[in-house]
């Protein structure tokens, strides 16, 4: 069986650097500074920073406000439910938020909420594959691998930047 060569570097973001990992084709990992199970550079992978410079550039873009998606090539490895579930955050809009019901009705299977929300915790791509973007049914923020306060900062940093929706006016 081939071994593929990893790849690492850190991203400077307001939520403190952020660990990026990928194979020099595809991002495969993002950890956050603060996660409950921390992503630790392995003892295998490279440290390249070059492998990385789009990463880094659309990341401060989002940051910055000025970019509300990324397009980069990503390469999550999971079970089958977990990449459907990974695919259906993708779908969540910029700025918006639904709840882990209507992720798992999403997913096909309406009563599947808790492995969903297990599904969520295990997003090897935070951000860019957008689970902070999942709240509880009553609006709560409910878990975040990298803390309900990165979580806030996430999303209260997409409203500031979201673009102004039109209202529609009556006659």
């Amino acid at each position: 069986m081939e071994t593929r060569t990893m790849f690492y570097d850190t991203c400077k973001s307001p939520l403190g650097p952020l660990l990026l990992v990928g194979d020099g084709n595809a991002l495969h990992h993002v950890g956050l500074p603060e996660s409950r199970h921390p992503l630790k550079p392995q003892a295998h992978w490279k440290h390249a920073p070059q492998v990385f410079s789009e990463a880094r550039r659309q990341f401060d873009a989002y940051f910055s406000g000025t970019a509300s998606a990324f397009d980069l090539a990503l390469a999550p490895q999971g079970t089958e439910f977990q990449c459907r579930v990974w695919m259906a955050l993708r779908e969540i809009p910029y700025a918006s938020t639904i709840s882990y019901a209507e992720l798992a009705r999403r997913t096909g299977n309406a009563k599947a909420s808790r492995a969903v929300g297990l599904a969520n915790g295990a997003n090897p791509l935070p951000i860019i594959v957008p689970c902070h973007r999942v709240i509880g049914a009553n609006g709560s923020l409910t878990g975040f691998g990298g803390g309900l306060a990165a979580k806030k900062f996430l999303l209260d940093l997409e409203q500031r930047h979201a673009p102004v929706r039109a209202l529609a006016l009556s006659p």
